[in-house]
């Protein structure tokens, strides 16, 4: 077990109260009400059928996303958290983040959700002007969100975050500072902070906004990252930034190539085994189907030649160094089978070697696409 990854458990709720027009995520707009408890029974079933892929490890970070999340019941969600436990062994200081809109009836639930074990909440805000969140397709207002932030706040939770978009449809400078100014004056110990991306399939993907362009972008970000520096927060994921000693550790474990298992419509998972063989999972993405009790729709070996792109693709996305053994540990291949790509990026100034080390450089975070093309399988 030593050479294993740390292990995580992802768990996906569907529904949304309605679906906003940015969003790719696997979530469903609402008819009726949820149904709390058949799909927590399924979500455990789910779990019991995935329980051999852990191989006895301890879950060390648990993330419930969606949808959302805060939809269930506090009740539904006690049954839940109670369920994962008796199924697997959870560490007892892990990090159990739920995330939440800022809507009034979801937040009343907090003190409910904290009973079951939820020690982190990340609220999905995305901005404090009221004409964005319309156009964002938002149902919260700006006072809701403030509500919510201010009573994850007194909860005395382990953490809470703050999502936070730039770059929004006719966005101005100031306007985009100005969200962030208001983000931080909650003193969240953690913000994400990422720019809106126009997906296809999505509503905006058939009818694009106008969104601010390359050069109004680069400023937002730069004067942005200036005010998060001076408040005290220290970026270290491309749109993640922290106080000291409040990264998410769910996220650092995606990143740094750990295991996770997923569960719940559309969940994803990735599981090692001992002789180096990784294994990625995907669930039945509708909620109508995964209800029938026909979970896994499909999963693969992940082949050697595509393990150094995975593995480097989420490694680079974090700005801490990424540890030359982790490599051969957790993709069970050899340095030398990626030497030369290797000697390209150090060449092209996107990579430091040390003997213990490689650091992405500014230059490589301004052409991570163009640095994780060389590790692309031919």
């Amino acid at each position: 077990m030593a050479n294993l990854p740390p292990l995580s458990l992802y768990i996906h709720i569907p529904w949304c109260v309605q679906k906003c027009p940015y969003c790719d995520f696997n979530s469903h707009a609402l008819k009726g009400e949820v149904p709390h408890d058949d799909y927590v029974r399924h979500l455990l079933n789910d779990l019991a059928a995935d329980v051999p892929l852990a191989q006895g490890r301890e879950v060390k970070t648990l993330f419930i996303g969606g949808g959302t999340p805060s939809l269930l019941s506090s009740e539904a969600m006690q049954t839940l958290l109670d369920g994962v436990r008796a199924l697997l062994p959870v560490a007892a200081d892990a990090e159990i983040t739920m995330e939440a809109n800022p809507g009034t009836v979801e937040a009343d639930r907090f003190v409910g959700y904290q009973r079951a074990g939820i020690n982190r909440i990340s609220i999905g805000v995305q901005s404090f002007s009221e004409q964005k969140l319309k156009r964002l397709g938002r149902i919260h207002d700006a006072n809701e969100a403030k509500r919510a932030a201010n009573l994850a706040s007194g909860l005395g939770l382990r953490s809470f975050n703050l999502d936070l978009m730039h770059g929004l449809p006719d966005q101005t400078l100031e306007e985009a500072l100005d969200d962030l100014r208001q983000a931080i004056a909650l003193n969240p110990p953690h913000l994400s902070w990422y720019q809106l991306t126009i997906e296809p399939n999505t509503l905006f993907g058939s009818r694009p906004p106008t969104l601010p362009d390359d050069d109004d972008l680069w400023d937002i970000f730069e004067q942005g990252d200036k005010l998060l520096v001076a408040a005290g927060y220290q970026q270290y994921e491309t749109s993640a930034y922290a106080k000291p000693g409040y990264q998410c550790q769910h996220n650092l474990n995606y990143w740094r190539f750990g295991d996770y298992l997923g569960i719940g419509c559309g969940a994803h998972g990735k599981i090692t085994f001992a002789d180096g063989r990784i294994l990625r999972t995907e669930k039945t993405k509708h909620p109508r189907g995964y209800m029938t009790g026909k979970y896994l729709d499909r999963q693969h070996d992940v082949a050697d030649r595509d393990k150094p792109f995975e593995f480097f693709m989420n490694r680079f996305r974090l700005l801490e160094a990424a540890p030359r053994s982790a490599f051969t540990l957790y993709t069970g291949l050899n340095e030398q089978v990626i030497r030369e790509q290797l000697n390209q990026a150090i060449a092209k100034g996107y990579l430091h070697e040390s003997d213990t080390e490689w650091q992405i450089t500014d230059h490589g975070k301004l052409f991570l696409n163009s640095l994780l093309e060389l590790f692309l399988a031919e």
